[in-house]
């Protein structure tokens, strides 16, 4: 950590070392902090390491933290190589049953895995799971969607298949792991009353879980750097009333929205604040939460 990014702590503006600013992290010691961790930044070894390496600091410093992840551009690469044909309506995937087992394969499987080695290399400990293990999230199928048809322009009725949303989190599995010094990494892919699995947005089970246990931070880091004014300036501070106004004004629109939505979400059940982040920027987590002007957007209530 460089004096660029100096805090209001005097002592931590001169520590040139993430390990100097060890003291001023413990802080949090006890909170729970859950990171929606996303975007091509996950394909990037660099940032990769960065990222486990952040995890695994909080971490020795008190602060329970919980990884769920995404992997949209992977499953999409492992369709493409076994000749699963994906269909798209209004920007979403349908998810048949083979291509909802391909997810899963995907996302419990490789690209959990690789998180879990990720943290196991920085020094740290972590169990890769699902939201079916121990139940951790049930969830109910997605109602239809309403989308324009692409050539007539008419509304239509769109079933995505095996997509959830989640219904309630037994958060039992986390504290345990979380009690027991691990870390845990979690793939959004649950279980439905009716016995199937589901695929569930990364973002939406991020925040579900973050709002289960009152985390005192909901990361979302992804490939943007945030929220952008209109003048693509980064707008470090939202609460509701202001996200309203952006909203009608258009600063804010398409894949943002739904994003902010989740935070929210997160914020109006009891999660003390959530963070908007580029997941590129080396260090984004430690910058965000203990340099004066921050990395990303915070949201809260």
């Amino acid at each position: 950590m460089t004096t660029e990014y100096a805090t209001d702590t005097a002592s931590l503006a001169k520590a040139e070392t993430l390990v100097e600013a060890l003291p001023y992290m413990q802080r949090y010691a006890g909170e729970t902090f859950v990171v929606k961790y996303g975007g091509h930044a996950m394909g990037d070894p660099e940032a990769a390491r960065d990222f486990a390496e952040d995890v695994v600091l909080m971490k020795a410093v008190g602060i329970n933290v919980i990884v769920v992840h995404g992997g949209g551009p992977q499953i999409g690469a492992m369709l493409k190589r076994l000749g699963v044909e994906s269909q798209f309506v209004g920007g979403l995937r349908v998810t048949d049953k083979e291509t909802a087992q391909i997810a899963e394969m995907v996302l419990a499987g490789s690209i959990n895995k690789e998180i879990v080695s990720w943290i196991a290399g920085a020094g740290g400990r972590a169990v890769g799971i699902s939201g079916k293990d121990g139940g951790l999230v049930v969830c109910e199928k997605v109602g239809d969607k309403r989308m324009p048809d692409p050539n007539s322009g008419i509304e239509r009725h769109v079933d995505l298949g095996f997509v959830g949303d989640p219904v309630s989190v037994d958060r039992r599995i986390l504290d345990s792991l979380s009690g027991d010094g691990i870390i845990p990494v979690v793939a959004p892919v649950g279980i439905g009353a009716d016995g199937h699995t589901y695929n569930i947005n990364a973002d939406t089970m991020a925040g579900a879980i973050a709002a289960e246990l009152k985390a005192s931070r909901f990361f979302l880091l992804t490939d943007v750097p945030g929220v952008l004014d209109k003048d693509k300036q980064l707008l470090t501070d939202l609460d509701p009333a202001k996200i309203k106004a952006l909203q009608e004004d258009g600063t804010i629109s398409g894949g943002m929205i739904p994003k902010l939505e989740t935070c929210l979400h997160a914020v109006e059940n009891g999660v003390d604040a959530a963070v908007i982040l580029d997941g590129r920027v080396p260090h984004a987590m430690l910058l965000e939460i203990f340099t004066r002007s921050g990395a990303g957007t915070l949201v809260h209530a």
